[in-house]
């Protein structure tokens, strides 16, 4: 059973809710070079079209900067501006109309560039996520790591602790400027620190926190790791927008990320696709058959569910929970809504018939 979501304040990037009770948020980054307006506006579309609601874009120099006129209001979803320690790029940013800022006050040295950014960000009503991530956090203090000792803590525990201790330092910034709009993220890439980190953080403020596995990996292994990571805090209730960090284009981040939300029933987006492992009973090739339907159900925006079995016998009463489905034998299929068979059809008829049985539920629905 998924835990009630933890309750947090609302904040908003752009026309996108965040926390409040908001449904979970789906990001991702740009990997386009922010510099190439064009590059990036191409990107930030098609992570868009895959259903991505904010996009985070790098700001690494002026240049970057000075492009982001040109990026800004042209695009479909709002962006957060990823800055590190030159706060005039923040500023620049802010210029340019960004919806929000990822930074750390902890790496802008001064606290009048700090008090600059965050002054300018409160006017325009722009919220600040407070990024720690592991790879980048200060050193641990003797006294730190004598308290914990203390307390024995473990290896994860002194880290995760660390972590946290940090992000509220960061906080503590810019609550003393009276700035509220904040989001928290604790990424490291070993699951179990990153689940203690937000496990400690989460009842200790009301700010929405954004879920991530930082340097997660290439997608076979970067999915498994974040599906873990992000999906074992959300069905904890800890939670409010998500990023799946994987090596590949970032359109796949958002797949994946609906997908860990699907598994949850925290949000529904375009289909789904169930499919039986196979067995010795199975008298088609299932892969093949598969992998047809879940190319063709890929794009399909509405929420529906459909099921691929390879047991004529048991298949329709196993996947009666889908939308629609097919359960295949040797050299037919039968077609079902619901468990219900609706057709039979002979096996190069398969696919065909399954299309045109998807086609009519989404017509009936009006989402076709």
């Amino acid at each position: 059973m998924v835990a009630p979501r933890r309750k947090t304040r609302a904040i908003h990037v752009g026309d996108v809710q965040i926390g409040g009770g908001a449904p979970v948020v789906v990001q991702s980054m740009a990997t386009a070079d922010t510099r190439d307006p064009k590059a990036t506006l191409r990107q930030i579309h098609e992570l868009a079209d895959a259903g991505c609601e904010i996009v985070r874009i790098a700001v690494p120099d002026r240049v970057a900067a000075a492009a982001l006129p040109e990026i800004v209001p042209h695009s479909p979803v709002p962006l957060i501006a990823d800055i590190h320690f030159e706060h005039t790029l923040a500023l620049k940013a802010i210029d340019a109309g960004i919806h929000g800022l990822r930074l750390n006050p902890g790496n802008i040295r001064k606290p009048e560039d700090v008090r600059e950014v965050v002054t300018k960000a409160k006017e325009r009503g722009i919220p600040i996520r407070i990024g720690v991530n592991f790879g980048s956090l200060p050193p641990m203090s003797r006294d730190f790591v004598d308290e914990m000792a203390e307390k024995n803590a473990s290896q994860v525990e002194l880290i995760a602790e660390h972590m946290v201790r940090t992000a509220l330092g960061h906080v503590k910034i810019l609550e003393d400027l009276d700035f509220g709009d904040i989001k928290i993220s604790l990424k490291a890439f070993e699951v179990p620190v990153m689940l203690e980190a937000y496990r400690r953080m989460a009842p200790l403020n009301d700010y929405p926190l954004h879920l991530g596995v930082t340097e997660a990996g290439t997608p076979k292994a970067g999915t498994i790791r974040s599906a873990v990571g992000i999906g074992t805090l959300l069905a904890e209730g800890i939670g409010d927008t998500i990023r799946v960090s994987l090596t590949t284009d970032p359109v796949e981040e958002v797949f994946v990320a609906y997908e860990i939300l699907k598994s949850l029933g925290l949000r529904q987006h375009g289909a789904t696709l169930v499919a039986c492992p196979t067995c010795g009973r199975v008298e088609v090739d299932l892969f093949k058959l598969a992998n047809e339907v879940d190319e063709y159900i890929k794009n399909i925006k509405a929420p529906i569910k459909v099921a691929v079995m390879g047991c004529v016998v048991n298949g329709p009463g196993e996947a009666r929970d889908s939308d629609v489905g097919v359960a295949a034998g040797r050299g037919k299929g039968v077609i079902f809504r619901k468990g219900q068979i609706v057709r039979r059809v002979e096996e190069d008829e398969i696919v065909p018939a399954l299309k045109e049985e998807i086609q009519a539920i989404l017509a009936e629905r009006g989402e076709a």
